[in-house]
């Protein structure tokens, strides 16, 4: 990631553009412009008792990229609230690491859509989700 997008993401949520919970779940940034958001999670530590990637640490993979991009979208003094996500999940993974890829479908004035790829260190798609969320301005205070 070059200094300007480190410097646009930083920009998002005061600093903190990940949140707590997918800062907990190990999620790094590798990319990110409104038109594109990269980021990789550990399959270790996020899996159900089957030993396998939970579906729900993929949607938080997929909601905080696209959310993110839609936040970079939005500029300066807006926020991005999802409002809706929806995810097939492909196939499972065990090991390694998880990559997605937001991309932008829509970006509008009040609503921006992405499409989120997820797939794992071979390439294969474990995940298909698209999120759209809705652009407002930010709260005084």
């Amino acid at each position: 990631m070059n200094n300007e997008q480190r410097a646009a993401l930083n920009q998002v949520a005061n600093g903190n553009p990940m949140g707590d919970l997918a800062t907990n779940m190990g999620l790094e940034f590798l990319e990110a412009s409104a038109e594109r958001v990269v980021g990789r999670m550990p399959v270790k530590g996020n899996t159900q008792p089957y030993g396998l990637l939970h579906g729900g640490a993929s949607c938080v993979l997929a909601e905080t990229l696209g959310s993110v991009g839609s936040a970079l979208h939005a500029g300066e003094g807006r926020i991005a609230v999802g409002v809706e996500i929806n995810a097939t999940h492909h196939r499972s993974a065990t090991e390694g690491f998880v990559t997605g890829v937001a991309t932008r479908v829509h970006g509008g004035r009040s609503l921006a859509t992405y499409e989120i790829v997820i797939t794992d260190e071979q390439d294969r798609r474990v995940c298909t989700a698209r999120l759209t969320c809705m652009l407002r301005d930010a709260p005084q205070g």
